[in-house]
């Protein structure tokens, strides 16, 4: 279909309506209709597998679905029976369900390198807990974050140091320190320089376009042992993609505390703090110390919500679901590369990271990264119904998608091809270009 054709007015009228009545027009940044070309923001009816039907009646193969987390397609069979047999059971009680000691046993048979876990609702609730625990264990008042990963929680102590900081303070701002990816002199010069104020070094241990550097995670162990602050492994997005344990059970480094979100839940509401037990404790009631206020959410342990995390750990580990991933994304990659390279756009429309974790970078004819060339892309992905803000996998895409989505980016790089011979994308906008969640101004 062409895009001139391509009109979503069921889209339109429903974004309207959640502008009017919800901030943002999603409960989420990363889902904004600002992400997506203009008037060109499908609104969901439902999914199923690897595929979704927007409230117009149109199909799309989509990637990168519920922001990475469910990695297992729409709907799985398995997931879904697991919620179903508890919600006639009860999902709320007034003490601990037996479900909450069941899914904590199967997690720390998952991922073996942690001693105990702490179960809630979002990855913001689980990483700040890890903060206020590194806090509490170490007196100290900083945290150093890796300055190269985009996201590690809502909360103050990290907002503050993006472009949306309005409305926090600039004190608790000024506690928060950022650290290159990879460079291990330059993390522990800042050691160095606010010597004995680091409670914790929190970073992504691999989610960029390349393997972590050799050495380098190991390397950040032996820092943090020698500078007394704690190892915070945020593994919500390689969690189950990197292995069914996080990089931590790939690399064979063992962080003090880890973090765990999307993929566990398959769409469902469940993250997890975990970790060493002598500092898990400490927010527990079998300890001598202060008492540290960790984590105490009254939806955490919703029954369903961990039947469907303790289903998704099955899947994964009897059905190799992390070895399908990367097969599909490297069929996937090969497939776009190969078709930008044929419509001589191979320099300019580029596949990167893990196989399970890929996203596109789209460059302007100066080899700049461009929002405006973006919005030309995702324009005719969106035509073709292909729904792609990333090309994020799950297991159930199958040849027959990734074949139909290589055959629409083909036909997107012809106009990318046009677009860069003009030096000018503009006639293929069909409207203003999309924008970075992170900014200032509305």
């Amino acid at each position: 279909m062409d895009t001139e054709e391509f009109i979503l007015p069921r889209s339109r009228t429903a974004n309207e309506r959640l502008h009017a009545l919800i901030p943002g027009g999603a409960h989420t940044y990363a889902k904004g209709d600002d992400q997506y070309p203009e008037d060109l923001a499908p609104v969901i009816s439902h999914g199923r597998g690897a595929h979704v039907w927007d409230v117009d009646g149109n199909r799309y193969v989509e990637y990168g679905s519920g922001l990475r987390s469910v990695s297992l397609g729409h709907a799985h069979p398995r997931v879904v029976e697991a919620v179903r047999r508890e919600l006639d059971r009860g999902s709320n009680f007034v003490r601990p369900s037996i479900v909450e000691v069941e899914a904590a046993e199967r997690f720390l048979a998952t991922v073996p390198t942690a001693e105990m876990v702490k179960f809630a609702k979002n990855g913001s609730d689980a990483t700040t807990a890890a903060v206020r625990l590194a806090r509490a264990a170490t007196g100290r008042p900083r945290v150093a974050v890796c300055g190269d990963h985009p996201f590690f929680s809502v909360d103050d102590w990290f907002i503050g140091t993006t472009p949306m900081s309005a409305g926090i303070p600039a004190a608790t701002t000024e506690l928060t320190l950022a650290f290159p990816y990879g460079d291990l002199a330059a993390t522990e010069e800042l050691l160095t320089r606010y010597r004995d104020e680091v409670a914790c070094l929190i970073l992504e241990p691999a989610a960029g376009p390349t393997e972590p550097p050799p050495g380098y995670l190991a390397g950040l162990r032996a820092l943090a042992d020698r500078h007394g602050c704690v190892l915070v492994f945020d593994e919500m997005i390689t969690g189950f993609r990197w292995s069914e344990a996080g990089a931590q059970g790939l690399y064979g480094v063992l962080p003090d505390l880890s973090t765990f979100g999307k993929a566990l839940g398959n769409g469902f509401a469940v993250s997890a703090l975990a970790g060493r037990r002598d500092l898990m404790e400490r927010g527990g009631l079998r300890h001598s110390g202060d008492r540290v206020f960790l984590l105490s959410t009254t939806h955490g342990a919703e029954t369903h919500a961990l039947a469907a995390a303790m289903a998704v750990q099955a899947t994964y580990t009897e059905e190799g679901i992390t070895a399908r991933l990367h097969a599909l994304g490297e069929r996937l990659a090969a497939g776009v590369r190969e078709a930008a390279a044929s419509a001589g756009v191979g320099d300019h429309l580029l596949v990167r990271g893990r196989a399970s974790n890929l996203v596109f970078a789209t460059l302007d004819e100066n080899g700049r990264p461009s929002q405006r060339y973006r919005t030309l892309f995702l324009r005719r992905l969106l035509a073709g119904g292909v729904l792609a803000p990333s090309f994020v996998v799950s297991s159930a895409l199958d040849d027959a998608d990734i074949d139909h989505t290589v055959e629409v980016v083909a036909r997107a790089c012809v106009v990318y091809r046009k677009a860069l011979d003009a030096a000018d994308p503009t006639p293929w906008l069909g409207g203003r270009p999309v924008k970075p969640v992170f900014r200032r101004l509305a």
